[in-house]
Parts: structure tokens; C-alpha cells; sequence
């Protein structure tokens, strides 16, 4: 038989143990085991990719929270990677578009089934009008959906984001150059975003979960609109012969090329 000091002892480890484990269950978002994948607090917009899914907390997006897509070059695959997100907030709220490198370009943006009453474009001159912007539209809570340009954020300016992202129900990504992965962020989840054939190469720089430094592929497959035809009638038009050309051919000098100065760049 133990002694009485020996038995209160191991009594109260016991209750030490089954009190630390009732805390980290109904705090899964704050305590996360470095072995095990990390949860937010708030639910997850799925990012319309199981492959990607599969390696985010909460498997997907998550609100609240500041994630960052840190880019090779602009044009990466970035907005093809984020489409089916802001597709499924843009039926509910709002998307903000801040400081975008190119114009939104309003004929796709429909296609992409986003309606255009929903998106809100602010072009800044200077980063801390653009910082300004994103914080109070983060903590005011008016937008489902923020996304931020930003080439060099300071590290005062990171912190503030990332604690305006935390007060609001809202989706936060902050798109920055890849060559920023080096200095150190308070943003909880970041992804380093190449482009490749057909899709982009995605790095997961950091997370809360095991460390997976590991590329893997992602195919951006290009998903058309969908059309108004029904099978019948598209299997019908298909095998219809083409009827010959009612015109004739006209020889037509080709106009000289357009000015690459005179076209303004657009975000698809």
C-alpha cells in the first residue's frame, strides 16, 4: 500500500492532466499541437480545390485571419486561385479590391458569376492611404472579402492589419512579391504562389499545422460559363452540316498594331 502523500500526489497529476485537456478541447483554436493541423476559431469558405483544402486548416479559407499569397511575378494565377472563394462571398457581401496592379475587368468578373454591384475597386497614390483603407474597412466589417496589393509593408503596418483581420468576419488576403517570404510575419498563414502550365506551384510557407515545405501543383483549369443550350440541342448543333459561306473573299490591308501604351492593362 502507498503512502497517503504519495496517493494525494499522483491524485492531483491526474486532475492537472484531465483539467489541461478539458482547456486545449474547448480552445482548439488558440492551442495546436505542432504535429497535428491547426483550427481558427471561425469557419472556413472552402477554396474550391480538395487538393488545396487538404493542406489549409479548417480546410480552407478561413476568416478572420490574415493570409498572405506571396507572388514570383503579378498575373501568377492568383486571381484563377482565389475565384471560387470570392464567387460563393460575392452572392452575400461585398468584395474589396485595393490597390489592384491592373483594372478589374468588368466583362469577366461577370462571367465568374460575381455580381458587379458587389465589388468595390479603390485606387490609392500612396501605400498608407492603402493600409488606411484596408484597416477600416476591416474593423467596420461592410465586406466579405478583402484583397490588398502591396509590394513592401512595414513590419508596424503588418501587425495592425493583422489585428484589424482578427476583430472582422471577414476574408483577408494580402498579396505581396515572393522574394518578402524571407522576413518574418505575424500572418498565421502564408503560401508562396509560382505559375506553371495549366495551374500554379504552391508552396506553404507557413501554417499552423506539421511544416510541409514541399511544391506541389495545383491545376487552374479555366471553367467556362455555363451554356443556356440544352443536351439535345447541342448534340443536334454538332452534327449539323456547316452551311457553305454566303460571302466572298475581300484582300484588305491589316491595320497597323495598336499601341501597347493606348491598352490599358486589366485583372482577370
Amino acid at each position: 500500500m502507498l503512502p497517503p502523500m504519495e496517493i494525494t500526489v499522483s491524485t492531483m497529476a491526474n486532475h492537472a492532466v484531465s483539467v489541461q485537456d478539458e482547456i486545449v478541447a474547448q480552445m482548439p483554436h488558440a492551442i495546436w499541437r505542432g504535429d497535428r493541423m491547426g483550427t481558427y476559431r471561425t469557419a472556413a469558405t472552402p477554396s474550391g480545390f480538395p487538393a488545396l483544402d487538404a493542406e489549409l486548416p479548417n480546410q480552407g479559407w478561413p476568416r478572420s485571419v490574415l493570409i498572405e499569397l506571396l507572388l514570383q511575378q503579378p498575373g501568377s494565377g492568383e486571381m484563377q486561385l482565389l475565384r471560387p472563394a470570392l464567387a460563393a462571398i460575392a452572392q452575400r457581401r461585398r468584395i474589396a479590391l485595393i490597390q489592384p496592379p491592373h483594372l478589374p475587368h468588368a466583362a469577366t468578373w461577370r462571367s465568374w458569376g460575381l455580381p458587379l454591384e458587389h465589388l468595390l475597386w479603390l485606387d490609392t497614390e500612396r501605400t498608407a492611404d492603402a493600409l488606411w483603407a484596408a484597416e477600416q474597412i476591416l474593423r467596420n466589417g461592410c465586406c466579405g472579402a478583402l484583397v490588398l496589393w502591396q509590394a513592401h509593408v512595414r513590419s508596424a503596418a503588418l501587425r495592425r492589419l493583422h489585428l484589424a483581420a482578427q476583430s472582422a468576419e471577414t476574408h483577408c488576403w494580402l498579396i505581396r512579391p515572393l522574394a518578402e517570404a524571407q522576413d518574418a510575419s505575424p500572418a498565421p498563414l502564408r503560401l508562396g504562389v509560382r505559375p506553371a502550365c495549366a495551374g500554379v506551384e504552391l508552396t506553404l510557407i507557413k501554417r499552423r499545422g506539421p511544416q510541409n515545405h514541399q511544391a506541389f501543383f495545383l491545376p487552374l483549369a479555366s471553367m467556362p460559363a455555363a451554356s443556356a443550350a440544352t443536351p439535345a440541342a447541342t448534340s443536334a448543333a454538332t452534327s449539323a452540316p456547316i452551311p457553305p459561306p454566303r460571302h466572298a473573299l475581300l484582300d484588305q490591308c491589316a491595320p497597323a498594331a495598336a499601341s501597347t501604351r493606348n491598352l490599358a492593362t486589366v485583372l482577370v
